[in-house]
């Protein structure tokens, strides 16, 4: 199916993704460092790519696509500025704290992947729902572990400001346990919206 007759077919995806490229401009267009932009950005496309290919070869929800670019366009804006550094003072002040959170309001949004996964496993009747919905928990949890290995690795290479902007723990020593906690909690809020939208079905 070629992506014309997807957009066709799922109208929202063209939506998203003409949003989604009013974003990456915006990002792309003199961000903070063109070197964290590169790196950041890379992750985001390849997944735009994965949506594609996917969305070619099945229909995903309208609520799981919203989910999918949240991620992305929250993860573009970062991009941008670095996400230590994202224009985020309503929301640290919300909640009093002095660190810049938009890191973590990033990675909460990650775990929403969960419900997409779910979605196509028990729409294409692979397995149980409930199988469904704990195959994509433990993916996104093993995904998340596997991205701050790769942070770590990225920043260990390219060392200085670069790798510290790129790894963007803000001096907290735990701050990829706390992003892995941020992206299961995430999947874990978007699978009990699918609890909720299949017990009102």
């Amino acid at each position: 199916m070629s992506f014309i007759n997807t957009f066709k077919q799922q109208p929202v995806l063209l939506l998203l993704t003409l949003i989604y490229s009013a974003v990456f401009l915006f990002a792309g267009f003199d961000p903070v460092s063109r070197a964290v932009w590169f790196a950041e950005i890379l992750p985001a496309l390849l997944i735009l790519v994965g949506i594609f290919f996917m969305a070619s070869r099945f229909e995903f929800s309208t609520t799981a696509l919203v989910l999918m670019f949240v991620w992305l366009i929250l993860h573009t804006i970062g991009s941008k500025y670095t996400f230590a550094d994202v224009p985020f003072d309503w929301f640290n002040n919300l909640i009093g704290s002095e660190r810049n959170n938009f890191d973590r309001v990033a990675h909460f949004s990650i775990g929403f992947y969960a419900y997409p996964i779910a979605e196509y496993l028990i729409k294409t009747k692979k397995c149980s729902a409930p199988l469904a919905m704990t195959f994509g928990l433990f993916t996104l949890m093993s995904v998340a572990a596997g991205y701050e290995i790769i942070e770590w690795w990225y920043a260990a290479v390219a060392g200085g400001e670069e790798g510290i902007a790129f790894l963007g723990s803000q001096g907290d020593i735990w701050d990829a346990q706390k992003d892995m906690l941020c992206d299961t909690a995430g999947a874990l809020s978007a699978l009990l919206l699918m609890l909720i939208q299949r017990k009102s079905d």
